[in-house]
């Protein structure tokens, strides 16, 4: 079972890639990859935080520990605690990894995208863009004011606090808010 679901996983995540690049949407763009960091994402995102510890309950430490590139959307602390109460303790279960997985790969996307890049997807689209996830969900991204806000399939927001924070497989983006795939 285990395995299984780690199979689909994989398959999800190298779907979502593929038709990212059929699609002509997220890529990593020159800028992003001469910016790159000497640490790894996972390195980037500390072992005692709460995103920290789920990634490492999933196992996906380890892929953001690899060659990536991608961008993790990266909760804070604070964004976990406004979860309804005992909503991570339960996804942080052995028997709910699959959910947790699923959270989680809802806040990775294939490639390093920059904030820049992410407002000139913006701007091309007209005052939003569509991003895809390596969970095969889409966020949609817009502005108030100079911040990107990310909307959820859910209808929840998280609005960007601390964008490019660059790593040698990728950039992590902090975000204010958990996403929630529909």
């Amino acid at each position: 079972m285990r395995l299984t679901r780690t199979f689909l996983l994989a398959a999800t995540a190298a779907v979502a890639l593929a038709a990212c690049d059929k699609q002509g949407g997220q890529a990593t763009s020159p800028a992003a990859k001469e910016a790159a960091g000497d640490e790894t994402l996972a390195k980037g995102i500390a072992a005692d935080s709460k995103m920290g510890a789920a990634l490492k309950a999933t196992g996906l430490d380890a892929t953001l520990g690899g060659p990536g590139p991608y961008t993790v959307l990266a909760p804070d602390d604070a964004a976990f605690d406004k979860m309804p109460a005992g909503a991570l303790d339960t996804l942080m279960k052995p028997d709910a990894r699959a959910d947790l997985t699923a959270l989680l790969t809802y806040h990775i996307l294939p490639g390093t995208i920059l904030a820049e890049d992410i407002g000139k997807a913006i701007d091309t689209g007209k005052g939003k863009a569509v991003l895809a996830t390596m969970g095969g969900g889409t966020l949609t991204a817009t502005r108030e004011g100079d911040a990107i806000v990310l909307a959820d399939g859910a209808g929840g927001k998280a609005r960007v606090t601390k964008a490019d924070d660059k790593r040698s497989n990728g950039v992590i983006h902090h975000l204010d808010a958990v996403l929630l795939p529909s």
